[in-house]
Formats: C-alpha cells, sequence, structure tokens
C-alpha cells in the first residue's frame, strides 16, 4: 500500500447528529443510493465489541471451514467495511462492488446512517454487543493507536466523551438499544460478545442456523480454534498489521490486544466507577438488555 499524507487525527464530523470519523462521513453520500443484495449478510457492531472475531467465524462458515480460502485476503477485504474511506486506499464501496456473492459486510453504522435498502429489503444482519466498560477502555486503547481517530488525551478525559456519546459513532447505549428494537421486526440475529467468549461453539451453532447452513462438528471446532483470541491475534490475515503505520501503529498499542471480558478493572478507578455504573443506571432504564461485565 503507498504511504498516505496529511490523514491523521483529523476532528470528528457530525452527520444527523452523530460523531463519525472525519472520512468515513465523507464517504456516506455515496451509501445511501447503494443498492444492497437480498442474500448480503450484514455483521453490526459498536466498535471494538467482537466484529474482526465474528467476521472471521462467518468468513470460516461461508468458505465450509477450508482455511486457506480464508487466508485468500485480509479481513479487510474478504469482509468489506461498509463505510470505510482512507485517502489513497479502495473504499468499502469500491471493495463491495468486487466482492463475489454471497457476501459479508461490516459496519458500525447505527440505524440512522444506514442505507434505507437494507431495511427495506430485510437483509439478515448479526449484531455482536459487548459490555460498555470493556468497550470504553478498548476503544480508549484503539483510539492511540488508530490515527483516524482524534487523540484520545487521558483515560479520564475519554470516559467522559465516552459516556456522553462523543466519540465515534456516538452512543454506545443507543447502539446497542436501537438494534434490540430492530430485531423485534428485522432478522438480526444478537449476540453478547460475553456469551462467545464463555461458550463460542454454541454460539457459532446459533450463527449456522441463523444462515441456514450446516457443518460437520469437526469443522465447527476446527472453526472454534483457529477464531480463538490466541490464533487471530498471530493471524496475519486478520490483525490488521498490513495496514500502515499512519493509519494504525500497533507499536503504541495492539489491534487485537487482550481479548478478555472484565480488562476494564485494569482502567476504572472505584470513583469512576461509581459515576460509570449511575450513568449508566440512567441510560439504560427502562430496557430489558442484560450485560455481563465479567465472567
Amino acid at each position: 500500500m503507498e504511504p498516505i499524507q496529511d490523514t491523521t487525527r483529523p476532528p470528528l464530523e457530525y452527520v444527523k447528529g452523530v460523531p463519525l470519523i472525519k472520512y468515513f462521513a465523507e464517504a456516506l453520500g455515496s451509501l445511501q443510493s447503494l443498492q444492497l443484495r437480498p442474500d448480503d449478510l450484514i455483521i453490526s457492531t459498536y466498535p471494538k465489541s467482537g466484529t474482526t472475531w465474528v467476521s472471521e467465524i462467518l468468513d470460516m462458515i461461508y468458505q465450509g471451514g477450508d482455511l486457506e480460502k480464508c487466508c485468500r485476503a485480509p479481513i479487510l477485504t474478504r469482509v468489506p467495511y461498509l463505510e470505510f474511506r482512507v485517502p489513497g486506499h479502495p473504499t468499502g464501496v469500491e471493495v463491495l462492488k468486487n466482492t463475489p456473492v454471497p457476501r459479508l459486510i461490516k459496519t458500525h453504522l447505527p440505524l440512522a446512517l444506514l442505507p434505507q435498502t437494507l431495511l427495506d429489503q430485510k437483509i439478515k444482519v448479526v449484531y455482536v454487543a459487548r459490555n460498555a466498560k470493556d468497550v470504553a477502555v478498548s476503544c480508549y486503547h484503539f483510539y492511540r493507536m488508530a490515527k483516524l481517530n482524534p487523540d484520545p488525551g487521558t483515560w479520564d478525559s475519554f470516559l467522559e466523551k465516552f459516556m456522553a456519546g462523543e466519540v465515534s459513532y456516538g452512543s454506545w447505549y443507543q447502539h446497542v438499544k436501537e438494534w434490540w428494537e430492530l430485531s423485534r421486526t428485522h432478522p438480526v440475529l444478537y449476540l453478547f460478545y460475553e456469551n462467545i467468549k464463555e461458550n463460542p461453539k454454541r454460539e457459532i451453532q446459533k450463527i449456522l442456523k441463523f444462515v441456514g447452513r450446516s457443518l460437520l462438528e469437526e469443522t465447527v471446532d476446527l472453526i472454534v480454534q483457529h477464531t480463538s483470541f490466541e490464533e487471530m491475534k498471530k493471524n496475519t490475515m486478520t490483525n490488521y498489521s498490513n495496514l500502515p503505520l499512519n493509519l494504525m501503529d500497533q507499536n503504541i498499542s495492539a489491534f487485537m490486544r487482550k481479548g478478555i471480558t472484565g480488562d476494564w478493572k485494569t482502567l476504572f478507578t472505584v470513583a469512576q466507577n461509581e459515576r460509570f455504573d449511575a450513568d449508566y443506571a440512567e441510560k439504560m432504564a427502562g430496557s430489558n438488555l442484560n450485560f455481563r461485565s465479567e465472567l
């Protein structure tokens, strides 16, 4: 990939009240007229919630568990990132146009910014939600190394922005709740990161049923093994090590850092935890969504 200049640390831009990475915001115009296919499958998450993990699981399912086929290209090519746009690189939509069907498509966009065709055609969605505390910590470390984002500043100031929804893709609370609500009327398989950590085989069986596929048990076991955090962290097709330093500096923090539940305890102070819990209770009031912040 050719080096690109002057892309680092731009301020977020607001689209329909949602803050986004500047270049991604500029890509949204062409998305509204995008025609998706009925056999497309959307992988939707709030950032740092297991997107790459579930993308690799689904690509393995689509490739019948063939490891060689799953090494055909980096995950960003195999599962196009819908709103991706960076000067000097193919956009997500451009990659999508060259992707053979049936296609897997990744997005972090909230519902208000997605192409209407997704809803109109009842395109299937696998949504993954992760507990807010671990997401906040993971996003903080990600912002430190992913230079398309604004500088995160101190952990304390970043946590305040996260709670206020003043980070890329906006409010975690709104994101997880609106997709949960949509799952009542739209074909959405709503998964929890913590459940996949606890019993990946069980959750992969749910995915198989949802996408209408069946695999031998030994193939499912292979998928569990191949998509373990340890395997994916060293897999150059999933760990984003092929991206240039001016996009992601993994010397600062690895893209795949720990992949555990409960890492929030390493950063949250007692006072921050109490303040977060009070804010969380207020923002999640009336929702029947339940998250586990430790296993």
